[in-house]
């Protein structure tokens, strides 16, 4: 789902001016460019959390790149390894049973 921007900040409890500065600094990505931004609900999960690691734990700006860092990298990690699982199931996986492969030649 889409959000606007400016449902964004209603929804995120934030600032415009806020907002931006998170924009710069890269710890929210939203698509699209200048005037047209668009957010998703992962981008409002993440601008809460920003806003919780700040108000409520007091994590200092330069904590809060290393946190977000470290969760994009736990992220990654986690679709790599989901890849690899997925892959690994597949290659072990029995042939199946009403391939042409598996069938007796001389039977028709």
């Amino acid at each position: 789902m889409i959000i606007s921007k400016l449902d964004f900040l209603d929804r995120s409890q934030l600032h415009r001016k806020t907002r931006e500065v998170w924009i710069e600094e890269e710890w929210l990505v939203p698509s699209g460019t200048g005037t047209e931004l668009a957010f998703s609900e992962a981008d409002l999960a993440r601008a809460k959390l920003i806003r919780d690691l700040i108000q409520d734990l007091g994590v200092n700006d330069e904590g809060v790149g290393i946190i977000l860092n470290l969760l994009d990298q736990i992220h990654g990690l986690r679709r790599v390894l989901a890849d690899l699982l997925q892959s690994t199931r597949e290659r072990s996986a029995p042939p199946d049973a009403g391939s042409s492969m598996d069938q007796d030649p001389g039977r028709e």
